[in-house]
């Protein structure tokens, strides 16, 4: 008789697979790590214990739990693609005849628009530090960010051999371990090399330390340290957005948005951002379609 597989034992290799052999990000793999154990502790609730136990209705009822403990549609498509992903995987691996989840239809969601800063509240927040060592390396930070579009986890990991000042461009390591160069301006060029040159020395305690930016102690910046820093340089320049306080992926928004407003080529913008996907990309479109019908609305013969 052939072996059952469990379904904790089917999550914890459909986990490791996206680990080694997909290599994806950490905080990706936890993510999908938490959705499986939610929707294995239905399934043990139910009496499944093997993934041969598992039902096209199963699937389709712990969604309708999750819509009925209020979980947004967006947060209920993930956990669907987390699920989709492991019963495709069992399948593939011969522990499953057919997928579970094959049917089942993803919760649509509202297209939401990325919170984006206008071109003068940018330059309002890179001068919002201030004259200080650890200002001006919250400035530099800033200044790239929007300059190149990183995330904030590639940000504050950036190792400093891969900043190319004279070349003008950063070599950025990204989700599954993918490498891209992105241009670096003139302006985000100069602050930088001033940062290297002034400020940063002096956080050097381990000579091999690799990262740009470090913080006063001499270990790297975390993308918690970075997004308080930029909230509250924000606040000070009085900087605030609809949808909340600016936050490191809305630097990345602006970057995207305030290139494909200037007549940028889509699929360069996509490149720059590291996106697998086009249509990850043609939000922006859309950002840059809301934003001129905005201003299309203040023509005198508008109203």
């Amino acid at each position: 008789m052939a072996r059952r597989l469990r379904l904790d034992e089917a999550a914890d290799l459909f986990l490791d697979h996206l680990k080694v052999e997909r290599g994806l990000a950490r905080l990706t793999i936890d993510a999908y790590g938490r959705d499986l154990a939610r929707f294995t502790a239905f399934l043990v609730q139910r009496g499944r214990e093997d993934v041969d136990d598992v039902k096209p209705a199963d699937v389709t009822d712990f969604l309708i739990g999750l819509a009925e403990e209020g979980l947004a549609p967006r947060s209920r498509a993930r956990t669907l693609v987390a699920v989709r992903g492991l019963c495709k995987h069992l399948v593939g691996e011969r522990w499953l005849d057919a997928d579970p989840s094959e049917l089942i239809d993803a919760p649509r969601t509202a297209r939401r628009l990325p919170g984006v800063l206008g071109e003068e509240a940018i330059v309002k927040l890179i001068a919002a530090p201030p004259d200080t060592p650890r200002g001006r390396r919250d400035a530099a930070m800033i200044e790239l960010a929007y300059a190149t579009g990183l995330r904030v986890s590639e940000l504050v990991t950036l190792p400093i051999a891969d900043v190319n000042l004279n070349a003008g461009f950063v070599r950025v390591t990204g989700k599954g371990n993918k490498t891209r160069l992105v241009p670096l301006g003139g302006q985000a060029q100069a602050r930088i090399a001033k940062y290297i040159a002034e400020d940063r020395p002096a956080c050097v305690k381990d000579p091999k330390q690799r990262a740009l930016f470090l913080t006063d102690r001499g270990g790297p910046m975390t993308r918690q340290g970075f997004w308080k820093a930029l909230r509250s340089h924000a606040r000070k320049a009085g900087i605030r957005l609809p949808s909340g306080d600016v936050s490191p992926h809305k630097l990345r928004h602006s970057f995207a948005t305030h290139l494909i407003e200037h007549d940028a080529d889509l699929r360069a913008v996509q490149a720059m951002l590291g996106h697998a996907d086009i249509s990850t990309t043609q939000v922006y479109t859309h950002v840059g379609q809301a934003r001129m019908i905005e201003q299309a609305r203040k023509h005198p013969r508008a109203r």
